[in-house]
């Protein structure tokens, strides 16, 4: 007889109201959490642990905890942000080293 069982990770949208990404500005990000599952035949059939909730972009692809959205606002104050990638540039940059988009 084989027998089939393993963890499996499951996201779970917590909330299904839309908020404003703090990365790139869209209204698309959403409270999400990642609950961990045993699974039998993949087939998630009892939770084991339940994961961090975040706030989870489906137009950039940025995860943000609560923690990080708390120390958010004041700290990165002056810092600059790509407007299509929302990753963090320095100063001096005119485009941006991940997406190649300019920055003006």
């Amino acid at each position: 007889m084989i027998f089939i069982a393993g963890v499996q990770p499951k996201t779970r949208r917590i909330e299904e109201t839309a908020r404003t990404c703090p990365s790139c500005g869209s209204p698309q990000a959403f409270l999400k959490r990642i609950d961990h599952y045993l699974s039998v035949f993949f087939v998630p059939i009892i939770p084991i642990r339940r994961g961090t909730p975040m706030l989870s972009c489906e137009n950039c692809g940025a995860a943000v905890t609560e923690a990080d959205q708390a120390v958010g606002a004041e700290e990165l104050q002056g810092v600059r942000r790509c407007r299509h990638c929302g990753r963090i540039l320095d100063q001096d940059f005119a485009f941006c080293p991940y997406c190649g988009t300019g920055t003006e």
